[in-house]
Formats: C-alpha cells, sequence, structure tokens
C-alpha cells in the first residue's frame, strides 16, 4: 500500500495494531478522522490519552475503575460472600447486562495457557486465594470460557482451595463449548449464572 504522505502511513499503521483492524479498514478510519472537525478528533486523543494514563485496576476485584475501588466492590447492597471468577473485564460486563447477578467478582486478568507462556503466576490468582483463606468467601463462581485453558484454570484454582470452607460452582453449560462469555446472550447467560452447578459435579461429567 503506498501513501502519499508518511503521517498518514504513520497513522494507519498505528490503527491497524489494534485487534481486527487490518490495514484497508485501518485507512479507512484514518480518512473519516480526517474529514471531522480537529475539534472532534482531538478529544478522541484525548480521551485515549486519559484512559492510558488515568486508568485504574480496583484494588479488591482488579476490575478497571476510575478510582482505587470500582463501583461494585464499593457498593453496599453487593453480596461480597459471592464471588464470580472471570477472565476479564468483558466478562463482568456481559454478566452485569444479564442482571442475574448481585455478587462481587474476581478478575483474573487471562487464562492459564501453557502454549501461550501464561502461566498461574501471571494471573491474580494469589490475591483470589488468599481472600479465601482469611474467610471472607463463601462461595466461588467459576465463569471461565468453556475452553480447555478455562476449565484448567477453574481446576488449579479449585485445588488450590478445596480444603477450604468455601462452597466451589460453574456456571451452567447453557454456553456452548468453546464459547467466550461476551458472545453469549443475555438470557442463556443469565440462566446459566442461577442454575450453576457444584463444581465437583463438573469435574465428574468430563
Amino acid at each position: 500500500m503506498e501513501f502519499s504522505s508518511k503521517l498518514l502511513e504513520n497513522a494507519v499503521y498505528e490503527m491497524s495494531q489494534l485487534p481486527g483492524v487490518g490495514k484497508r479498514t485501518a485507512l479507512r478510519l484514518v480518512l473519516h478522522l480526517l474529514k471531522q472537525p480537529e475539534s472532534q478528533t482531538g478529544r478522541l486523543a484525548q480521551a485515549l490519552k486519559s484512559l492510558r494514563e488515568e486508568i485504574k485496576f480496583c484494588r479488591n476485584c482488579h476490575n478497571i475503575s476510575d478510582v482505587e475501588l470500582c463501583e461494585i466492590c464499593a457498593n453496599p447492597k453487593r453480596d461480597s460472600g459471592l464471588i464470580c471468577v472471570v477472565e476479564d473485564i468483558r466478562d463482568v460486563m456481559a454478566i452485569e447486562n444479564t442482571s442475574q447477578y448481585n455478587g462481587l467478582y474476581h478478575v483474573l486478568g487471562g487464562k492459564i495457557s501453557p502454549m501461550e507462556g501464561i502461566g498461574p503466576q501471571d494471573l491474580n490468582i494469589a490475591s483470589l486465594v488468599e481472600k479465601v483463606k482469611k474467610g471472607e468467601i463463601r462461595e466461588l463462581i467459576f465463569a471461565m470460557s468453556s475452553t480447555m485453558e478455562g476449565d484448567t484454570t477453574n481446576f488449579y484454582i479449585y485445588k488450590q482451595i478445596q480444603d477450604r470452607e468455601v462452597r466451589t460452582s460453574t456456571i451452567a453449560r447453557g454456553i456452548a463449548v468453546g464459547d467466550e462469555l461476551e458472545y453469549a446472550d443475555e438470557i442463556t447467560l443469565g440462566r446459566s449464572i442461577l442454575h450453576r452447578i457444584p463444581f465437583e459435579t463438573s469435574l465428574k461429567a468430563d
């Protein structure tokens, strides 16, 4: 792809680094931005700059937040003894959209994947185990994607806490094997949360 401007080429290259954005799509987006008022492009640039510089991670659940304690963890009406273990913020948003869950979350920041060089030490697992050891949690709901990596992550955490007095459950398999939570419809995901099953039962089923 030939460019008449180095500035345009650089902008297209950076835009094409986004997931799912090829160079042709990046070019369309950049040309669209050039047609917009400078003030609009400036607001976009400032929003991205502020996002990168000012975003925080909740000290309790590791969810993305504007402050030290996210709105969900700070809400006294949420059940703090019920923790839903998820991969990332997209899963939190998906479950929240169901309006069927009133507990808190624990965002791992990924899932165990030896093929990608991601081990337990690379995820927010230690802080979750520490919460369980302190007796702060009544039930853990494993809500990882129905993949080999998701199941491996669930099992690893389960082995770390199985001698503790905490109930462990997993969302019902209304979610097809291999599916990511963010792509599940709200009704199916909501029912999967409500009809969760003991984690030990899911092990026997496998």
